[in-house]
């Protein structure tokens, strides 16, 4: 059987970093070894990264190497899996994202499954792995997990018809939000009034069915997005690692990565157009976080799955504290956790380290 990867060297650290992910064919007469040629001994990696999104996994990579940890980058936009390959590393570390589809790498998501639950099937260990990865992709399954837990979260109904939704007109309350149930730094999101008016949404705009063919109508929460905005808390194992305050004119991509909001006033690279503010959407260290709302927050992490990730809420003018989302592709933003005083990334590659340690050596 032929080993997961074909990525190739990176630097001087010996960290590894992508040449493509498909994976190298069967042997043939062009590339097998001639009996007397010496034999050559490549070392596998300790870890691999799913990602899709190279520049917001970039940090990442850059404190991996500074570390001198062996990794290799795997890109999901462009890859083979067969049942015929084995697990390469001791440990796979999944950053895949639901919001793939806006950059035109929709493919990489069911590629990504695939791969993780091929991994899983073969005992690998997968941070973030086939579970968090389905939890993060249905925002349905996330109101699931907040009902069945206890925690207040906005009505969401799941719809494929919008004929369907008018067999139920009193389950629905409106403004309403209409957004993907595969969501990703906020995506296609739309507040409406009437189901009139998501009929008409949907009949000027059918391509807001993808990538999935699956939408939902949510209840829409009404709060001050500028003075109070929304809370994230940021969890690796079960353990808060920051909170942090979000604060815009209303904007649904409040994406934390700096490639999407620098925070210098220059335009991000994102692509989910930002609306035109008065202000910029602005990230601050909540330290103040009250403990219900981070235990509230660990509980729905580990009912998903997550190995990594962010959770989170918006508090209204009625005094309802709601959770609404579930990132497990989590971009942690260094100048919020500066202001606590370590730099997010390093703490992330303590924990892989912690976690390449436990594992078996291959």
């Amino acid at each position: 059987m032929r080993p997961l990867g074909g990525q190739k060297n990176r630097g001087a650290s010996g960290a590894l970093r992508p040449s493509g992910s498909t994976l190298p064919g069967p042997p043939s007469a062009d590339n097998v070894t001639a009996p007397d040629a010496p034999e050559v001994h490549v070392s596998s990696p300790d870890l691999v990264v799913l990602y899709e999104h190279p520049q917001w996994q970039e940090p990442l990579f850059q404190a991996l190497e500074a570390r001198g940890v062996r990794f290799e980058a795997f890109d999901l936009k462009s890859a083979t899996v067969s049942e015929r390959d084995v697990p390469k590393a001791r440990l796979y570390f999944n950053q895949a994202s639901p919001s793939a589809y806006v950059r035109g790498n929709t493919r990489a998501v069911p590629l990504a499954l695939a791969l993780m639950e091929d991994l899983e099937a073969q005992g690998a260990r997968v941070l973030n792995g086939s579970k968090a990865f389905r939890f993060e992709l249905s925002k349905l399954a996330q109101a699931r997990a907040m009902a069945q837990l206890g925690i207040d979260h906005p009505r969401t109904m799941a719809f494929n018809d919008v004929a369907a939704l008018q067999r139920r007109p009193h389950e629905i309350a409106f403004p309403a939000l209409v957004k993907p149930n595969q969501g990703g730094s906020g995506a296609r999101i739309f507040k409406v009034e009437s189901l009139d008016e998501v009929e008409q949404l949907l009949r000027l705009q059918p391509e807001l069915w993808h990538p999935e063919n699956l939408l939902l109508l949510q209840e829409y929460l009404a709060h001050d997005t500028r003075a109070h905005g929304i809370i994230r808390l940021e969890f690796i194992a079960g353990e808060l690692l920051y909170a942090m305050r979000v604060r815009s004119d209303g904007a649904f991509n409040l994406c934390p990565s700096e490639v999407c909001h620098p925070g210098d006033d220059t335009d991000g690279a994102c692509a989910v157009p930002a609306p035109t503010q008065a202000l910029p959407t602005t990230f601050e260290p909540y330290p103040e976080v009250p403990a219900e709302a981070v235990e509230a927050g660990r509980r729905i992490f580990l009912h998903g799955g997550l190995d990594i990730g962010g959770i989170e809420y918006l508090e209204t003018p009625d005094g309802r504290r709601a959770f609404y989302d579930v990132n497990a592709n989590s971009n942690l933003r260094r100048p919020v956790a500066l202001a606590y005083g370590f730099d997010p990334f390093e703490r992330v590659v303590d924990w892989l380290q912690r976690e390449i340690a436990a594992q078996p050596a291959r």
